[in-house]
């Protein structure tokens, strides 16, 4: 019984707009040899949205400048099929601000025309150094900070009930935290993936409500 209130309170929070975000590794993270695991899992429910309209966002790299704030810069580098490779340059800001560049390769799939799915592996992060200036350079393994090492991303989305469930687990590993900076690090490499993930969910919902007022503006 208990399981079923807590699905049904679950399911009205989604209906009513709001963002569900949990962790799945312990609050510390995963504390691996050298390294920091973070898995966290996200749920939101987009009121009128189709799912092909939300595999198109998803699969156009070029439009996440758009969508998502972070995204400084983003392109698709190739596609064949339900394979895409896409770049992307990003902004992060908490209490410090870090900028990264990474490429992604990503697998999409469908179940039927209602239901789909994405992984996203990362093939390459880095850490740019004064991004946008003369000065800006991209730094090398040992002078990287280490606030994102590898990151892979899975979607899944259903169409029904009049809209879109969107799901989404980010599982990131960041570098250990070099000894005399946990100070600075620490709280950045534990906020921004909760963080990113609520804000990637969100402006994803936002962006799906404005194409299908865009939609209904053209009939």
């Amino acid at each position: 019984m208990a399981g079923a209130a807590e699905e049904a309170a679950g399911e009205a929070r989604l209906r009513r707009g709001e963002v569900i975000v949990e962790q799945v590794t312990p609050p510390a993270g995963a504390e691996l040899p050298g390294a920091m695991l973070h898995h966290w899992r996200g749920t939101a429910f987009a009121a009128g949205a189709k799912a092909a309209d939300f595999e198109t966002m998803l699969r156009d790299f070029g439009t996440y400048p758009r969508t998502f704030a972070q995204v400084m810069e983003a392109r698709t580098i190739a596609s064949d099929g339900n394979r895409v490779t896409g770049w992307m340059r990003v902004r992060e800001r908490h209490g410090i601000t870090v900028v990264l560049d990474s490429t992604y390769d990503v697998q999409f799939g469908r179940l039927d025309e209602q239901d789909g799915w994405s992984a996203s592996r990362s093939v390459r992060i880095a850490e740019v150094d004064d991004a946008g200036t003369s000065r800006e350079r991209v730094l090398s393994p040992r002078e990287e900070h280490g606030f994102l090492w590898r990151m892979n991303t899975y979607w899944s989305w259903e169409e029904r009930n009049g809209g879109l469930y969107l799901q989404v687990e980010s599982v990131s590993l960041t570098r250990g935290i070099p000894v005399g900076l946990g100070w600075v690090v620490r709280p950045f490499v534990e906020s921004i993936p909760r963080e990113s993930l609520e804000f990637t969910l969100k402006a994803a919902c936002g962006a799906l409500r404005g194409s299908r007022n865009e939609q209904a503006m053209e009939r």
